[in-house]
């Protein structure tokens, strides 16, 4: 059997693979074993599956921008030359180019992340959180069934309407968020839901803050929120404290969509994760979405792995970071 045969066969060994209920109830005991389990997250059991093939075999993404975040964004392609493969700061903004598939002749070595084609754009896993007790409330219209399909050797054209790396799951429209950021992979086993998110960050130009932060609709929206030192958050303790100064939050959260788009690349070359003098801020909004936000000493924020980081004024910003001490 030569290697394209081998590839082939992979492929659809893999394609046509189930859960067992009990690979399934390892999975989901694994996932509440993760490191914030005061808001265990539950992913698709198909989900859980392509990862766990994803660790057999070579992955197909490359990750973008260094630590942010594990399992994580994915590689973005420039379309056109001149952006360096990665998010480029114009006189126009940030601009994020669309996800293409690494050409497999080149030996591209890359980190899989979960991800769901919908209307042509690549939606990955999102930086924003749901509970499975939460998930059905934010529920819209069903937008389609994803096939699986994509993996290690999939081609550009693989890249059909709603083909993805997750399995066979329903996908919906999320109340209160455009479809065109945002989607949800919505599944019900044995009276278990499973449910994720997943967003499209890519393929866009970022002028300002609200170019992202105002997808997530987070003004007037935060029914609580928390803060995690860098330290607790990089050894697991979360150590989690209220974040008490509403009128802070407040300032900052008006700031954040007139914030300055940077491109990340240029950042991280130059060492920002080099540094511990980050915090993190969860926000837990009112429909029981959570936002996960970093912030930077030097005055900058990042969501996810957007591979984008925002100036927000500096007043704005200072007093929310003076508000988070021990």
């Amino acid at each position: 059997m030569n290697e394209e045969q081998f590839r082939t066969n992979y492929k659809k060994a893999v394609d046509g693979m189930k859960a067992s209920d009990e690979m399934k109830r390892g999975l989901a005991d694994k996932m509440e074993q993760k490191r914030r389990p005061r808001k265990p997250v539950y992913i698709a059991a198909s989900v859980l599956l392509a990862a766990g093939i994803g660790l057999a075999g070579p992955s197909i993404w490359q990750q973008l921008n260094g630590p942010a975040a594990p399992a994580q964004v994915a590689q973005v392609t420039p379309q056109s030359p001149g952006t360096g493969g990665s998010a480029a700061g114009t006189a126009a903004g940030v601009v994020i180019p669309k996800i293409e598939l690494p050409d497999k002749d080149t030996g591209a070595s890359a980190d899989m992340v979960a991800l769901v084609v919908y209307k042509g754009n690549v939606y990955t896993q999102a930086a924003t959180r749901i509970d499975a007790a939460d998930a059905a409330a934010l529920r819209g219209e069903k937008l389609g069934r994803t096939s699986g399909g994509i993996d290690e050797w999939s081609s550009q054209e693989d890249y059909t309407e709603l083909a993805s790396n997750i399995g066979e799951t329903d996908i919906y429209a999320v109340n209160g968020y455009g479809s065109d950021f945002l989607v949800m992979s919505y599944n019900e086993i044995d009276g278990q839901v499973y449910a994720d998110l997943y967003e499209h960050t890519n393929g866009i130009t970022i002028n300002s803050g609200a170019d992202l932060f105002g997808k997530l609709n987070l003004q007037g929206r935060v029914a609580s929120a928390d803060w995690e030192s860098f330290a607790s958050w990089n050894n697991g303790l979360q150590e989690l404290a209220p974040l008490s100064d509403s009128t802070a939050l407040e300032g900052f959260l008006t700031a954040l969509d007139t914030a300055t788009p940077l491109a990340a690349e240029p950042l991280t070359e130059q060492g920002i994760y080099d540094s511990e003098d980050r915090k993190i801020i969860y926000l837990q909004l009112d429909d029981k979405a959570e936002v996960q936000l970093t912030l930077f000493g030097q005055g900058l924020v990042r969501y996810g792995n957007a591979p984008v980081f925002f100036e927000v004024e500096s007043g704005a910003f200072q007093a929310l970071w003076n508000s988070m001490t021990p």
